[in-house]
């Protein structure tokens, strides 16, 4: 039995937090459900959303928060990355940023005559990119090979990241002016795409009386080590999956591949994150195996960037396009 506690996180001092006994896939269920609550406290009336993106979180996979100004992206991003706690970088997507800038530099130290690497600001647990898509494409291609091998090469020198690794990115609709779209790699390199939307009025009610928002996000505190966090990530695959629902999972991704309104559809990529996502919803919701409710689920978020629609049509278009797609699908018994 593995006893992981996040002693050293922070120096500030606060009541004792959450010790996780890492021995099961149940222990998982209690971690996400104490960080859904933690991020919660900030991001008021948002519970799909913020499930969604624990369930990302504990899937292995980077999260993109793509919305108009002002819903609450960053403050999602950040809420999520000061509840998972370990070291955190941010990041602001500028027309200048630099790939040095992300992954490290190179420089020679004349006192010691010799070559040194210094790090960026991608090493770190959790890296939060604000407004991605105003770092030109150069800036963006920066965070590819760390996305997806959790690595850096520099000058010929790969670095290992640390574990666990978290990308957060929030981005303004595609159209914004000074925008530059995130190319269809990039995008395929999240596990998830959420919108948060407008609060309801129940919930901005709250928010102008002074409960969440910015000022509850200021008291969340980490709830676990980073050795907790990646012990718990790594008994997510460990989740049942039945030959039946993997066939489901199959059919919704090749059905995206055949549709007449999709020029592009979802790659076996795709298909691994879906089902790792759907691994991690189970897990949430208190099982060790999948169900078909788990993919459903999970196709809007996990699929809607990783297809293409002729037209150019928006993400919202695409996530619609599945949701119907879903509803038409057999599901299996």
């Amino acid at each position: 039995m593995l006893r992981v506690d996040d002693e050293g996180v922070s120096s500030q001092p606060a009541a004792p937090r959450p010790l996780f006994e890492v021995s099961g896939i149940h222990d998982v269920t209690s971690f996400a459900r104490i960080l859904a609550a933690t991020v919660g406290e900030a991001v008021r009336g948002k519970p799909e959303s913020v499930g969604l993106a624990v369930a990302a979180v504990l899937s292995g996979g980077h999260i993109l928060i793509e919305d108009v100004p002002g819903v609450g992206k960053t403050l999602l991003a950040k809420s999520l990355a000061q509840s998972l706690g370990g070291t955190f970088q941010r990041i602001q997507g500028t027309s200048d940023l630099l790939p040095s800038d992300i992954t490290g530099v190179t420089i020679y130290d004349q006192e010691q005559r010799e070559w040194r690497f210094r790090r960026g600001a991608i090493f770190a647990n959790v890296v939060l990119v604000d407004e991605i898509n105003r770092a030109t494409p150069r800036a963006q291609s920066a965070l590819l090979e760390a996305m997806e091998e959790r690595q850096v090469t520099v000058d010929g020198s790969t670095y290992a990241l640390p574990k666990p690794f978290v990308v957060l990115a929030t981005q303004n609709p595609f159209g914004t002016a000074g925008t530059f779209p995130l190319v269809d790699g990039q995008l395929d390199r999240f596990a998830v795409v959420l919108t948060l939307g407008h609060p309801a009025r129940d919930v901005e009610r709250e928010l102008l009386l002074g409960a969440g928002g910015v000022t509850a996000m200021a008291d969340l505190r980490p709830i676990a080590s980073p050795g907790a966090v990646a012990a718990l990530i790594a008994r997510v695959p460990n989740v049942h999956c039945a030959p039946a629902v993997a066939d489901y999972i199959l059919d919704l991704v090749g059905a995206t591949r055949e549709h007449s309104s999709v020029s592009v559809g979802a790659s076996p990529r795709a298909s691994l994150s879906l089902l790792a996502l759907a691994r991690a919803l189970a897990v949430t919701r208190g099982r060790d195996y999948v169900v078909p409710e788990d993919v459903k689920d999970a196709v809007p978020a996990a699929l809607a960037h990783r297809i293409v629609l002729g037209g150019g049509t928006e993400l919202g278009g695409a996530r619609r396009l599945l949701i119907e797609m879903v509803r038409s699908m057999p599901v299996p018994a």
